[in-house]
C-alpha cells in the first residue's frame, strides 16, 4: 500500500514531461512550418510575378519590380548608331547599378541605338507601388513621344514592358539623356540576363 502513492507520484511525472515534450516538439513545428509558409509564399509572389512578363525573372536590387531575363528585340523604329564606341560584339563591364548584381558585371553589347533615354516615375498597372527614377525607357517605348525630347516632368504613357506592371502604366519624366543607349546580355548571381534595356554609354567601361 506505501508503493501506490509513489507510483501514481511517478506516473503525474512521467505525463508531466511526456506533456512538456509534445508541447516543445508542436512549438518547433510550427516555427518550421511558418518558415516553409514565408518561403512558400515568397516563390508563389515571384512566380506571379515572372508569368507576367511570361519569362523567368530577377529582381531588381532595392526593387520589388522583376526584369525578364531574355528581354526581347529592339523596339520598332529605334535607330542604331552609326558609330559607337562600344560596337556589337564588344566585352564591357557594367557600372550601373539597375539591379542587384549588376553593377560591375561583365557583358557584351548586343546593340547600340542613338535615341533619347529616360529615367521615369511611374505607377505600376498591377497595383503595385509607386516606381520612382525607373532606368530606363527610351523614346519609341512612350505612346505617341515624336521625335522630339520630352522635358522633364511631360506626363507620359510607357508602352515598354521590361517588367510586370510597366507596359500600359501612365507617369512622368524624371530626367533624360542623348548619351548612346546600349541594349547588353551580361551574367550576375548564376542567371544570364540577354537583351537586357538600356543601358547607357556612361554606365559601362572597356572590360579590363
Amino acid at each position: 500500500m506505501r508503493r501506490l502513492p509513489l507510483t501514481l507520484a511517478g506516473l503525474a511525472i512521467l505525463v508531466t514531461a511526456t506533456a512538456c515534450s509534445a508541447g516543445s516538439d508542436s512549438a518547433d513545428h510550427s516555427a518550421h512550418e511558418g518558415h516553409e509558409t514565408s518561403a512558400t509564399s515568397s516563390a508563389t509572389s515571384q512566380a506571379t510575378s515572372s508569368s507576367a512578363s511570361g519569362t523567368p525573372s530577377a529582381s531588381q536590387g532595392g526593387h520589388e519590380h522583376m526584369h525578364a531575363m531574355d528581354g526581347g528585340p529592339a523596339p520598332e523604329g529605334i535607330t542604331a548608331a552609326e558609330k559607337p564606341t562600344y560596337p556589337v560584339g564588344t566585352q564591357v563591364t557594367l557600372t550601373a547599378d539597375h539591379m542587384e548584381g549588376m553593377k560591375g558585371a561583365p557583358a557584351t553589347v548586343v546593340g547600340a541605338y542613338k535615341t533619347v533615354a529616360y529615367a521615369v516615375n511611374y505607377t505600376p498597372t498591377d497595383g503595385g507601388p509607386e516606381v520612382t527614377n525607373h532606368k530606363w525607357v527610351v523614346q519609341e517605348e512612350l505612346q505617341g513621344a515624336g521625335s522630339e525630347r520630352l522635358a522633364d516632368g511631360t506626363e507620359v504613357t510607357i508602352e515598354a514592358d521590361h517588367m510586370p506592371g510597366m507596359k500600359g502604366a501612365t507617369g512622368t519624366v524624371a530626367s533624360s539623356t542623348t548619351q548612346t543607349v546600349y541594349m547588353v546580355d551580361y551574367e550576375a548571381d548564376g542567371m544570364t540576363m540577354t537583351n537586357h534595356k538600356w543601358v547607357v554609354e556612361k554606365e559601362m567601361k572597356p572590360r579590363g
